[in-house]
């Protein structure tokens, strides 16, 4: 009878997970950035706001208003030839706690020759005990560039909340011209709290970013150099492959996205997205 109980409550669970996919791609017409053809499906949704200037904005809704555990999210997107395309999500994501499987979330962004992405979410927050597996799969044609960011925060400092425990990978590709220039996966689990606070992982901090800047040279680290008396957190900048890389680290949420905004400010011509401003 338990078993039976069991296999019920297994079905009841996979039956209530959130799903959501987006897949659509951008192409250039008459020299500005259309949509062409857009797949939904589940509680993700992409809406298109007034267009800036040549380029594309398209910004992330997620209906379920979170994301828990067993839920899965994918998302593809492709810009063509020449084409502008800016990315981002209508607020911060909220990852909720687990009692079962970690929460699924897989990214796979294209850019052909000549065109520019940029992707920009707000912050993924982390709620104590939360579990989610993230995969970001980046293919750059030669000639294409891309601003990419991201923010985790480990718990809601502002309102008194931590995470102690739960687990949180983290698996980045990229590719340009076909071939491998950064690869890194990251894994925290268990005691997070624990960890996040010896020195040599994040010294007691709880938001940390990256920033990518393709294509960057040390002219652009230098750049941002020159703000460094600016930052609220700590920020390492660095070249490498053809691309930059900024590292983030602060004792909170609101620290982090100003040194955030510092940096890709000066990163790039692109401006932010409007959400980001509000």
């Amino acid at each position: 009878m338990r078993t039976g109980n069991a296999r019920a409550d297994a079905a009841t669970f996979a039956a209530n997970r959130a799903r959501g996919a987006v897949r659509f791609g951008v192409h250039v017409q008459d020299g500005v950035t259309r949509r062409g053809s857009l797949h939904e499906s589940g509680s993700l949704r992409v809406r298109f706001p007034s267009p800036e200037g040549e380029g594309l904005s398209a910004v992330f809704v997620n209906t379920a208003g979170g994301v828990a555990g067993g839920d899965r999210f994918d998302i593809d997107i492709a810009a063509g030839e020449g084409a502008r395309l800016t990315l981002t999500t209508a607020a911060a994501e909220k990852i909720y706690r687990a009692a079962g499987p970690a929460a699924q979330l897989n990214i796979a962004l294209k850019a052909e020759a000549g065109s520019h992405l940029s992707w920009l979410p707000q912050e993924t927050i982390l709620f104590d005990c939360a579990r989610i597996s993230r995969r970001i799969d980046i293919d750059l044609a030669e000639g294409a560039s891309l601003l990419l960011c991201e923010i985790v925060v480990f718990g809601r400092s502002a309102m008194g909340e931590a995470m102690r425990h739960g687990e949180f990978v983290d698996r980045w590709r990229m590719r340009r011209g076909g071939r491998l220039v950064f690869a890194e996966t990251i894994r925290l689990d268990g005691n997070i709290g624990e960890k996040l606070a010896r020195s040599a992982v994040a010294n007691g901090g709880v938001a940390i970013g990256t920033a990518l800047i393709v294509p960057g040279d040390q002219a652009v680290v230098e750049r941002i150099r020159e703000a460094q008396d600016s930052f609220r957190g700590e920020v390492g900048i660095s070249c490498w492959n053809g691309f930059a890389m900024a590292r983030f680290c602060a004792q909170d949420a609101m620290r982090l996205r100003a040194d955030m905004m510092t940096v890709l400010g000066r990163a790039s011509a692109v401006p932010l997205p409007r959400l980001w401003l509000n």
